[in-house]
């Protein structure tokens, strides 16, 4: 007479073990479960977590196309423009795709045209303010989602705290600790999601903030520089050609006799 051991049991296909014990959940079931404990109040901040993260995706793809960060440019332009080679300047700097190079080639295109001053500085501040504002555009999106984070995380405790003392009127002289500290660290989830999505957020809105106050600087100073050269470099570029040509037709003044 054969008898089936536990071992030859557990062994046999389609045998489920006796001792069997229940996995433990996995990362996205316990973010599923502290998503449904928090309500409404967790599911906005995670929905700011995600846009926020996605303008500073945005806003590096656009500081890396402008070229924020590059700026070895600046020198040799400037070096051109004092010696008078402005057309050679000017190629180098319309090749580049930089707010600070764009804002140098209006004001080097306005001294070889030879317009007035006042007309070439009010162009670089219109153009210069408005490609700050494009590197700017979205910031407030950030700076607001950096600001209502924490209190809407605040808001969501108070709500849990009142819900957790409802229960517990409920419950009248049958009061279970348990239900207070359940709905205690229900009530604490939202702060801390809050905070969670607002710190990052500040990072990065101080980070973004400060890329556009370098650039800003860059062509504050880049353009003042170039305004300052001194008096006759920014024409003799365009007027060196015509006094070449104005020499060469000139007639050799005849010795007196």
């Amino acid at each position: 007479m054969n008898e089936t051991t536990p071992s030859a049991a557990a062994a046999l296909p389609g045998a489920v073990p006796t001792d069997a014990v229940t996995p433990p959940p996995g990362a996205l079931d316990q973010a599923l479960e502290l998503i449904q404990a928090g309500g409404p109040v967790v599911v906005i901040l995670l929905v700011f977590s995600v846009v926020a993260l996605a303008i500073f995706i945005m806003k590096m793809i656009q500081f890396q196309s402008a070229r924020l960060w590059s700026r070895g440019f600046v020198e040799p332009a400037l070096t051109q423009a004092r010696n008078g080679r402005l057309a050679e300047a000017l190629a180098g700097l319309r090749g580049l795709r930089s707010p600070v190079a764009e804002v140098m080639a209006v004001a080097i295109d306005g001294f070889r045209h030879r317009i007035a001053e006042d007309r070439i500085r009010e162009e670089v501040a219109r153009i210069g303010s408005a490609r700050l504002e494009e590197l700017r555009s979205y910031l407030r999106v950030i700076e607001v989602i950096a600001t209502l984070s924490p209190l809407l995380g605040l808001f969501g405790t108070v709500l849990g705290m009142i819900d957790a003392f409802r229960q517990m009127e409920a419950a009248g002289s049958n009061v279970n600790p348990a239900i207070l500290s359940g709905g205690i660290w229900v009530a604490l989830l939202t702060t801390a999601v809050g905070l969670a999505v607002a710190i990052p957020a500040v990072a990065m809105l101080n980070w973004l903030e400060r890329t556009v106050e370098r650039a800003a600087h860059t062509m504050d100073d880049a353009v003042t520089r170039l305004f300052t050269m001194p008096q006759g470099a920014s024409n003799h570029g365009a007027d060196h050609g015509e006094r070449e040509a104005a020499g060469l037709r000139q007639p050799h003044a005849q010795p007196a006799e």
